[in-house]
């Protein structure tokens, strides 16, 4: 079977992908630049490759069918990827050593980049991209060469590198904290901060606290992420449940206070997530970094 006979081009796609977002080969061609006519042989074209209408035509109007509706979603992630791997290589100048990792973003924030001023020292010829995910990463679907989140969001056929533990401490803004440690039931009293991505952190605190479950209706603001809760946090929202790792420099400037010594651990370490094959030279510098010369 000929592959290439049944590819669609790039062009192809764009005017696939361009008609159906604005619903006429005269939109789209103004869109990409081209003559009406040219948007509509692209049209025919990969309708007679792929052997399927693509799309409908009422009123004047082009209307995806269930075939055009399904190629164009791939359609749209393609060309998203290229336009990515383009600008990429203006970006780094098309240096060959370029990871892209897939970072959870407050980690990175709190842990990662405050220590790559010391991996650019020592490996000045890897570029680094670092792209926010917060779900597991498929790397032989995806454009990434490593990630670095949480141990149990690693799929199979992984290599985990354990980098820092996760502990989990209650904070608030000093303002709501007042002077000095609160018992249970004082930080009771305060809002709470709920993270509805894990939605029993406060009850497993106040039973690790020996003070039994959690109020019946906690008070407080509910976000989905680490970095939203350190914010809200901050701002004086309420008493966060919050790892170490993010709130070491608030803690360090005043702006957050430590309510409690009771510390809850996490379930699961930050590491450093790989495929399971020989990494090439970017990578294993990175890896060998992470291991022993990641300072802190």
């Amino acid at each position: 079977m000929n592959r290439a006979r049944h590819t669609p081009t790039v062009a192809e796609l764009s005017a696939l992908v361009a008609c159906a977002r604005l619903g006429t080969a005269a939109a789209a061609a103004e869109t990409l630049g081209l003559t009406p006519s040219a948007v509509s042989r692209s049209i025919r074209g990969l309708e007679d490759r792929l052997g399927v209408a693509l799309f409908a035509r009422r009123r004047q109007r082009l209307v995806l069918s269930d075939a055009g509706r399904a190629l164009v979603r791939d359609a749209e992630a393609i060309l998203g990827q290229i336009d990515a791997s383009a600008r990429m290589v203006m970006a780094f100048g098309g240096s060959g050593a370029v990871l892209r990792l897939a970072v959870l973003p407050t980690f990175a924030a709190a842990w990662l980049i405050p220590r790559l001023a010391d991996f650019a020292r020592v490996a000045p010829e890897v570029s680094l991209d670092l792209t926010a995910e917060l779900g597991p990463v498929d790397f032989d679907a995806g454009p990434f060469d490593a990630a670095i989140q949480r141990a149990d969001l690693a799929r199979p056929g992984t290599v985990v590198t354990p980098l820092a533990a996760e502990r989990l401490v209650v904070v608030a803004a000093p303002a709501l904290a007042g002077a000095g440690l609160l018992d249970p039931a004082a930080v009771a009293r305060l809002p709470l901060i709920q993270q509805s991505t894990r939605p029993r952190l406060w009850a497993d605190w106040f039973a690790a606290a020996g003070a039994g479950p959690e109020p019946a209706h906690p008070r407080g603001p509910r976000f989905a992420q680490f970095g939203m809760i350190l914010a809200a946090a901050r701002a004086g929202m309420g008493a966060a449940i919050l790892p170490d790792i993010f709130v070491a420099e608030a803690l360090a400037d005043g702006s957050l206070a430590l309510l409690s010594q009771t510390a809850l651990p996490g379930p699961s370490p930050y590491a450093l997530i790989r495929p399971d094959r020989e990494p090439g030279p970017a990578l294993a510098r990175l890896a060998a970094w992470l291991e022993t010369g990641a300072p802190g």
